[in-house]
């Protein structure tokens, strides 16, 4: 019980000095998502493990269009193993300066914040690695950087200990 006890307290610590997305808001130049993604952008990427190993590295090709108040974001990745994948989001607003979305491999609905030039989203992820498939959490955090550069950085977690994190460098197109 002592042990259950102090991991409480550790967490509950560790969560009272965690950023907040509106300490952002003053940062310029802001982000607005629909401006950014009105054409293709190209990402480059890196997961390290949590010792800062790079395990794995990528290339993504971002197409983007818009259906009524929703922003599709078509995403083609290709591995430095030759592994291909592709996500489509679904982007949503839900009110000022939120952003609900969804997509196949995301469980239940991702919920991104904005303030400033940055973005936070939030959600569960399904996973696959070799045979098997894992429910991780992710913590992304976008930041724009300029109008054609947005920084991405997220820890992904399971059971609240971080596994890694992914680093991704966006770049619109011309």
């Amino acid at each position: 019980m002592k042990r259950l006890l102090v991991l409480f307290c550790c967490v509950w610590l560790a969560s009272c000095g965690s950023v907040k997305v509106d300490d952002y808001a003053s940062e310029q130049p802001k982000l607005d998502l629909l401006a950014f993604f009105d054409r293709p952008v190209q990402a480059w990427g890196m997961f390290q493990d949590r010792s800062g190993k790079v395990i794995k590295r990528f290339h993504v090709d971002i197409n983007s269009y818009r259906e009524g108040d929703r922003l599709i974001l078509d995403e083609r990745f290709v591995y430095s193993d030759g592994t291909t994948q592709r996500r489509v989001w679904t982007l949503t607003p839900d009110g000022e300066d939120r952003w609900l979305g969804t997509a196949d491999d995301v469980i239940g609905t991702a919920v991104g914040e904005l303030a400033g030039n940055a973005l936070r989203w939030r959600y569960e992820l399904n996973l696959p690695v070799d045979d098997t498939s894992y429910v991780v959490t992710f913590d992304d955090w976008m930041y724009l950087m300029d109008e054609d550069t947005l920084i991405n950085r997220s820890s992904m977690l399971k059971f609240g200990v971080e596994l890694g994190q992914v680093t991704l460098f966006f770049r619109r197109q011309p």
